[in-house]
């Protein structure tokens, strides 16, 4: 059976969607003849915890775990709040920022380069040079972001000439809050080297869209690959669907996913359609930054609304199964247009009519065409939004609001894993 060493900050009891991808190759490349062995820090700082993923750990799994010193750590005694936030994403636009928003932010992004993990590239380097050398290991995969794990990578690739795989879950340089980080010059362009650098050693690169791989093929001549997130074959959707008529969004929404179009929508909705506001429930589950709380609030949507705290993660599938809509909503930028995200998979295993927000050029609506399992549209198709939402409500209260997807096992985290075992064998 071929050894396979995964280098990876993110593992369960670690919750959200940085923890997903790898849990589930893991999981099944056994059963395509490659035995995984993992390596993660010993004593991580996680902004969500979600205890429950420890169940999809195969007890005999090999896992590595070895120190990790962050000055996340540190700072968190003083600022827990705000540095959760900024974990997760949820970082104040510019000109609602104090001074201590913008302090912390500059330190972030211009003293721990490229992100506050790199302490640990140092000590996992010295660890798992022994480790290799003992266990005979010729390939490696490094996975990320955080994108310092990448150059845990380049330096045992540097030292070992193992064959080098780098898993790019979300873009590095090209990704939305990139850009908020509030770096001078020589960071930035320091920031893009070490990118180019790892691109360029890297012997196959893996990304989770075709539009991530068309930006990459401008970094580098090596092989990239596109395998996309996925949902396991192992999730049931036997529930009774909700009474009213709920549009569900899972996850976190940051105030750079703000579409205010549906709150203007919905409120229009509410106002004209009789029979509307008895049955619409706007239903989001994980965090929800407080701008989108408040532009909610000043649609008018309040009555509506109903806020589900994070949960274990297959509580919220039991969520999104039981939903009549699934909300798929991603910023309007460029950047957004990279990312592919993981629940959107989920959203097709439960085979509700999805609605996904977000940029004009983007694989989600590619991926919705192929499946029918849902339409897309950008912040400029108001009208078209408002009459397919309207269209959903008819059909809900004729109690016939369903789909048929179709072409989604592709998707299923076995049949990624399998491409994955291609790839590693080739």
């Amino acid at each position: 059976m071929k050894k396979v060493l995964i280098i990876t900050y993110y593992w369960p009891p670690a919750g959200g969607p940085g923890v997903q991808r790898w849990l589930k190759f893991v999981k099944y490349l056994p059963e395509f003849n490659i035995e995984p062995i993992v390596y993660c820090p010993k004593n991580p700082f996680y902004p969500t915890i979600d205890s429950s993923l420890c169940n999809d750990v195969n007890t005999k799994l090999k896992v590595l775990k070895h120190p990790i010193k962050e000055p996340i750590k540190i700072l968190n005694k003083f600022f827990r709040r705000k540095l959760n936030n900024y974990s997760k994403g949820i970082i104040p636009k510019v000109n609602k920022q104090n001074f201590l928003d913008r302090l912390l932010i500059f330190i972030r992004g211009n003293f721990f380069i490229p992100d506050s993990r790199v302490f640990w590239v140092k000590p996992s380097v010295k660890f798992l040079s022994s480790y290799i050398s003992n266990n005979h290991i010729d390939t490696i995969i490094t996975t990320g972001p955080p994108h310092s794990v990448h150059m845990i990578g380049l330096q045992l690739k540097n030292k070992f000439n193992l064959k080098w795989y780098s898993d790019f879950r979300d873009p590095w340089t090209a990704i939305g809050y990139h850009s908020s980080l509030k770096l001078i010059s020589f960071n930035k362009k320091k920031h893009f080297k070490l990118e180019k650098e790892i691109l360029s050693n890297s012997d196959h690169i893996i990304v989770t869209s075709d539009r991530t791989k068309e930006l990459l093929t401008g970094y580098t001549t090596n092989p990239i690959s596109v395998i996309t997130n996925g949902f396991d074959k192992e999730i049931k959707n036997n529930l009774d669907l909700d009474a009213n008529f709920t549009l569900t969004h899972v996850g976190f929404l940051s105030n750079q996913r703000n579409p205010q179009i549906l709150w203007d929508v919905l409120s229009e909705l509410v106002k004209e359609v009789k029979g509307f506001k008895e049955k619409f429930k706007l239903v989001l589950v994980g965090d929800v930054s407080p701008e989108i709380l408040s532009s909610i609030n000043f649609a008018g949507l309040n009555l509506y609304l109903k806020l589900i705290p994070t949960v274990p993660h297959i509580e919220a599938v039991n969520y999104q199964n039981r939903s009549q809509v699934l909300l798929l909503i991603e910023a309007n930028t460029i950047s957004a247009s990279y990312i592919i995200p993981g629940k959107l998979f989920e959203y097709l295993s439960s085979g509700r009519p999805i609605i996904g927000l977000g940029p004009e050029l983007s694989d989600i609506s590619s991926i919705l065409n192929q499946t029918s399992a849902g339409i897309y549209f950008n912040y400029s198709e108001h009208k078209k939004l408002k009459s397919h939402i309207l269209d959903l409500f008819l059909s809900y209260k004729k109690n016939n609001l369903k789909i048929a997807p179709k072409n989604i096992q592709k998707y299923s985290r076995y049949n990624c894993t399998k491409k994955l075992s291609d790839i590693l064998s080739q």
